[in-house]
C-alpha cells in the first residue's frame, strides 16, 4: 500500500469524514484489520479562511505548499487537498510540495462522465461557484458544463457552510434550502448536482431523495485515493 498525504483541517469536520471514508474503503477492499496508510497535516482553518477573505490566495498556497512539503519529507507519495475551495491553488501546492495531486475536480468529472452527465449543477462555497478554477477545469478538461445557483442562493449556500457546517451545526431548515436549490438547478437544465464542498455531505446524504442525482466530491476523492493507494488505475 502506498502512503497518502492529506492536507486537512479546512474544516476539520469534513476532514474527519474523509478520514473515515478512506479507512472504510481500504477495510472493505482488503478485509480484516486493514486500514489506510495516511499522513495528515491539519492546518488552522481560521488562518486559511482569513487569507481567503483577503483574496491572498498566493499566501494560502504557500501555507499549504509548505505543509505538503512536510508531508513529502515524512514519506507521503501523493497528496490530497481535503477541501474543494483550496483547489483554486492546486497547481501551486503541487509544485511547492513536490508531490503529485489527486485532483478532486478530475475524479468528480470522471464519475459524471461514467454516468453520462454533460450538464451539472454545483453547490459549493462562493469562491468555488463564482471563480473559474472549478467550472473551467470541468469544461476545458472534461467537457462538462457547470450550472450555478442564483446569486442570492450562492450567498446563503456559502453562509451555511461557514457559519453552520464548519462548526458542526446541522439544521433542518438549511437542508430544506439546499434541496430547493437542487430543484431549481434541475429546472435550469442540470442533469445532476455536485456536492462541491467537503462539508455538504454532512448536511445532504447523497442517497437522499432529491430532484437530481447527487455526486459527493468527498466520497469520490476518497475512492480515487484508495484506488491509487492499492495500485489501481487512478493516475497522479
Amino acid at each position: 500500500m502506498k502512503t497518502l498525504g492529506i492536507l486537512g483541517g479546512m474544516s476539520w469536520e469534513s476532514s474527519a469524514l474523509l478520514y473515515q471514508l478512506l479507512n472504510r474503503e481500504v477495510a472493505e477492499r482488503l478485509g480484516g484489520l486493514n486500514s489506510a496508510d495516511l499522513l495528515l497535516r491539519s492546518v488552522n482553518f481560521a488562518e486559511i479562511e482569513a487569507l481567503q477573505r483577503a483574496g491572498d490566495w498566493a499566501g494560502a498556497a504557500r501555507v499549504l505548499g509548505e505543509a505538503g512539503l512536510g508531508l513529502k519529507s515524512a514519506g507521503a507519495q501523493a497528496l490530497l487537498i481535503a477541501t474543494n475551495t483550496m483547489h483554486k491553488v492546486a497547481d501551486e501546492v503541487e509544485a511547492l510540495s513536490g508531490l503529485p495531486l489527486i485532483h478532486i475536480v478530475d475524479v468528480t468529472a470522471q464519475a459524471l462522465q461514467a454516468a453520462g452527465v454533460r450538464r451539472v449543477g454545483l453547490l459549493a462555497t462562493r469562491y468555488t461557484m463564482e471563480e473559474d478554477f472549478y467550472s473551467g477545469r470541468m469544461l476545458n478538461r472534461h467537457g462538462i458544463e457547470t450550472l450555478m445557483p442564483a446569486p442570492a442562493q450562492r450567498l446563503e449556500l456559502h453562509r451555511v457552510i461557514f457559519e453552520e457546517l464548519c462548526r458542526g451545526q446541522i439544521r433542518a431548515e438549511s437542508r430544506a434550502f439546499y434541496l430547493q436549490v437542487v430543484q431549481d438547478l434541475a429546472a435550469a437544465g442540470a442533469e445532476a448536482v455536485i456536492l462541491g464542498c467537503t462539508e455538504i455531505a454532512l448536511l445532504l446524504d447523497p442517497q437522499v431523495q432529491a430532484a437530481l442525482p447527487l455526486f459527493d466530491s468527498t466520497a469520490l476523492q476518497a475512492q480515487a485515493a484508495v484506488e491509487w493507494m492499492l495500485g489501481g488505475t487512478t493516475a497522479v
